[in-house]
């Protein structure tokens, strides 16, 4: 069950949200859509909106009883390169700037993202982020975490 944020946690991603937008083109002329796992940006509109759940269909759930903190950092892989094996312990929005970004998750399902899709990446989940592409795929990862709490972490590490 997903809990209320703070109003520390609630600006931070707000202006995480804000500079995403401004990152990735967006405009004041931005419109909404329903909610879904992901989303295409389309110019002067949200990639996601209202968002609740995770791309496997997760309540998205924030830590609580910390200060929150807003990270996020791009990560580039070449064609056949994977992430290894990773598990999101805070909410965590990616975006795929380039190329076609492949996340294996743990019970065997596959998913495939194209340049211009936003998805919120399932937690507490093993996954296998991987370029099967033939061009360098980039995503921008922005995790909405609280001070103290690790944002993921690696199988075996």
């Amino acid at each position: 069950m997903g809990r209320r944020l703070s109003r520390t946690a609630q600006v931070a991603c707000l202006a995480a949200g804000a500079l995403l937008l401004a990152g990735c083109g967006g405009s004041d002329s931005a419109t909404t859509s329903a909610p879904s796992a992901s989303g295409s940006a389309v110019p002067g509109s949200s990639v996601l909106s209202g968002q609740r759940l995770t791309v496997l269909d997760q309540p998205i759930s924030y830590p609580t009883g910390k200060q929150a903190r807003v990270s996020s950092e791009v990560v580039e892989l070449q064609p056949g390169q994977q992430t290894g094996w990773l598990k999101q312990r805070t909410p965590t929005f990616v975006y795929v700037l380039s190329g076609t970004w492949s996340e294996e998750y743990d019970a065997g399902v596959t998913k495939d993202f194209a340049a211009g899709t936003g998805f919120m990446q399932a937690q507490g989940v093993w996954h296998n982020g991987s370029n099967k592409g033939q061009d360098v795929a980039r995503v921008l990862v922005v995790t909405m975490g609280a001070k103290g709490v690790k944002d993921v972490v690696e199988r075996g590490g």
